[in-house]
């Protein structure tokens, strides 16, 4: 199984955001009992925070495979279902972030505004850390809200033919295709005046 230390080499760095992909990725593999081979696991994505990298390391489950849909939505949940079965569990994450003093407030408000010192660095890097271990060492109902569900699964990936657009000459799915002027374009060249 990957671990934190892969989630983090894919996404970069350490976050709480990845942290909580990462806690949400462990109950889905406890769940259904491993990652995605190919589209038997799917997972329906609420945001576009680093949780999501954490869910495709962790799960397998990939925007290229067809099996990682995005819903933009804004919300930290995140719904799975395994094919053919249609078992689905969909999790929200009810973590709350530890009270900020004062002084962390004043030093992430200086972070926020461009202080790069070492001090504010390190300040706002400890805090971040914190948080982190805060997520990964909590029981589980203090980060997530799990229900089963049972719902109508997502249709699978479909491989579309290429046409290109008679305007910029990039190609593009066929379902995607316009028509602007008796010409077939792409979505941005129908959408420039």
């Amino acid at each position: 199984m990957k671990r934190f230390d892969d989630v983090i080499e894919f996404h970069g760095h350490a976050c709480p955001g990845l942290a909580l992909g990462y806690r949400v990725s462990l109950r889905v593999l406890r769940e259904f009992g491993g990652r995605a081979g190919d589209e038997e696991l799917v997972a329906v994505v609420e945001n576009s925070s680093c949780a999501v990298d954490a869910v495709q390391v962790m799960t397998g489950c990939t925007f290229g495979k067809g099996n990682l849909i995005f819903r933009d939505y804004g919300k930290q949940v995140y719904t799975f279902y395994t094919r053919p079965a249609g078992k689905g569990i969909r999790i929200a994450v009810n973590w709350t972030k530890p009270a900020e003093t004062p002084q962390e407030k004043r030093m992430w408000d200086r972070y926020m505004k461009g202080d790069r010192s070492k001090q504010v660095a390190a300040y706002v890097h400890d805090r971040k850390a914190a948080k982190i271990r805060s997520i990964l060492e909590a029981d589980e109902k203090a980060v997530l809200t799990v229900r089963r569900i049972k719902e109508q699964l997502p249709p699978e990936a479909r491989i579309y033919p290429s046409v290109t657009c008679e305007s910029c000459g990039e190609k593009m799915m066929e379902p995607r295709a316009r028509m602007k002027e008796g010409r077939v374009v792409c979505i941005p060249c129908f959408e420039r005046e």
